[in-house]
């Protein structure tokens, strides 16, 4: 279900934020927002301004992981920023290769960003392949005992959410796959939606071609650029949205997304892209 929630900086209304609710500790929901800030290849000092810039402008979700090591950037830049901590939605994730050391890596994550706890933590890629309900069991652990308020996966198939689930009885809060118009699959967003996960998208644009003729159409006529309606198409599906960038005008763009609404044509010429495969 995605809705939306005024946030504040300072005391000074902001923009309104669309958000997705997802299930966290004892049956909770928390508000995910429906845009982030990606940060892939962002590190040190370009990172923590990144973030920094994207929560000025109005972002409140921000993306990182281990592999990514700019967790303390990151975590930096959150606390700088001077919003409250509940306001800002920030997801880290577990490398495969750290199956076994799933509390060391949490807790080196959360010593590195300098917060007490996660929004959202999730495995990176199906370690060996494989679902691991013995990983799942750690992470639902790290989420009773307080240190992360909602749990999921990256990269994972529906076959191996189903595993997850089964073995477990708790279903993975969100999964974060490769998505964009060009992989467009109404079957794979229906399958999430039966089981309550939250679809999150990564690599918004390299994953479509951005002259489609859909696209640019698009953009003309509302007077945007084609990753304006990529990341606006996101949005009125319900599918979380985290496009990466390290320069100010970029993040901005990505996130001025709210004064236009593609329509319901619009969306479904937008949607064949993914059948053009």
């Amino acid at each position: 279900m995605t809705s939306s929630t005024d946030d504040r900086n300072d005391g000074q209304p902001t923009m309104s934020q669309p958000v997705v609710s997802i299930s966290g500790t004892d049956g909770t929901q928390l508000d995910m927002p429906l845009i982030g800030l990606g940060t892939w290849e962002s590190s040190g000092g370009q990172a923590y301004r990144a973030v920094r810039d994207a929560l000025d402008i109005g972002y409140r979700h921000v993306d990182t992981a281990t592999y990514y090591a700019n967790e303390d950037q990151v975590g930096a830049a959150v606390r700088d920023s001077g919003l409250a901590r509940e306001d800002v939605f920030v997801t880290t994730k577990m490398p495969q290769g750290n199956a076994g050391r799933e509390r060391k890596t949490l807790e080196e994550s959360l010593r590195a960003a300098g917060l007490e706890h996660l929004d959202l933590w999730l495995i990176h890629w199906p370690p060996g392949g494989q679902a691991r309900p013995d990983v799942w069991e750690e992470f639902i652990k790290a989420r009773t005992d307080g240190l992360v308020r909602a749990i999921g996966v990256s990269n994972y198939s529906i076959a191996q959410i189903d595993e997850l689930t089964a073995a477990t009885g708790v279903t993975p809060a969100v999964n974060q796959i490769k998505w964009g118009p060009g992989l467009f699959d109404a079957s794979l967003v229906a399958a999430h939606a039966e089981r309550g996960v939250a679809l999150e998208g990564w690599s918004p644009f390299k994953s479509t071609d951005l002259a489609a003729l859909s696209l640019t159409a698009a953009a003309r006529r509302h007077g945007v650029t084609v990753q304006q309606v990529i990341i606006r198409w996101h949005v009125q599906h319900g599918v979380v949205v985290i496009p990466k960038s390290s320069q100010r005008e970029r993040i901005a763009s990505n996130f001025d997304i709210f004064d236009f609404e593609l329509s319901a044509d619009e969306m479904r010429d937008v949607d064949a892209l993914g059948r053009s495969r």
